[in-house]
């Protein structure tokens, strides 16, 4: 059984990838460029690339996977419509998760009539999403230094959380976006950032040491 200070590691340290920063750059302005031509086929191709990713930060956002699928939808139609806003000076990946995270606040400010600073904290959803079967059959930087009992584990500790805590988790872990780049997507200062992800590996600590026991248990 894997210990939770192997499980702890995974949240400590995101996989380190070698990319060129250069190739990324230039690939996010031909998609800006793209976008505002509104050039055939890229759409789609964005699609084709993003929406297991996409679809998995909703499911973790919402904790409803009707919800999640219909801000889904939403997400995309808003690229069509507003894809000339993209500048290619961030990554596309971050400015789709803005736009998600924004109709998710949307949804919830027209539902509740709460206050933005109300509208992450503690979600009530009772129709959470038991699975998150949304893989594409690539393993994510997570998947490989998770097993499945693992991955399991960890997602149902997540969905335990106040989504404030369990999105920067999501963000950061699973997504591997910079502490700066979930600032740009949550709206939020970079300290900010910092100490919802040192409190939700808190939260999250325990939970995983408990379940970890229970998995003890009924082996």
């Amino acid at each position: 059984m894997t210990s939770f200070a192997s499980v702890k590691s995974i949240f400590a340290s995101p996989a380190a990838v070698s990319v060129d920063q250069e190739a990324i750059r230039q690939e996010n302005l031909a998609i800006a460029a793209g976008l505002k031509q509104q050039e055939a086929g890229l759409l789609d191709q964005l699609i084709v690339r993003y929406q297991h990713r996409l679809l998995r930060y909703l499911l973790y956002l919402t904790s409803s996977r009707e919800l999640a699928e219909d801000i889904f939808q939403e997400v995309w139609m808003r690229v069509l419509v507003r894809g000339g806003q993209f500048n290619g000076k961030a990554r596309f990946d971050t400015w789709l998760f803005t736009i998600a995270r924004n109709l998710v606040i949307d949804y919830r400010r027209k539902r509740t009539l709460s206050s933005l600073d109300e509208l992450f904290e503690g979600s009530t959803e009772d129709d959470r999403p038991m699975s998150f079967e949304i893989t594409d059959g690539q393993p994510g930087p997570f998947d490989r230094f998770a097993s499945g009992e693992d991955r399991e584990r960890i997602s149902v500790a997540l969905l335990e959380l106040d989504t404030l805590y369990r999105e920067v988790l999501v963000l950061r872990f699973h997504e591997e976006l910079s502490l700066q780049e979930i600032a740009t997507v949550t709206r939020a200062p970079l300290s900010t950032v910092k100490s919802r992800l040192y409190r939700g590996l808190a939260a999250i600590k325990p939970r995983l040491e408990e379940s970890a026991r229970h998995a003890e248990v009924a082996g």
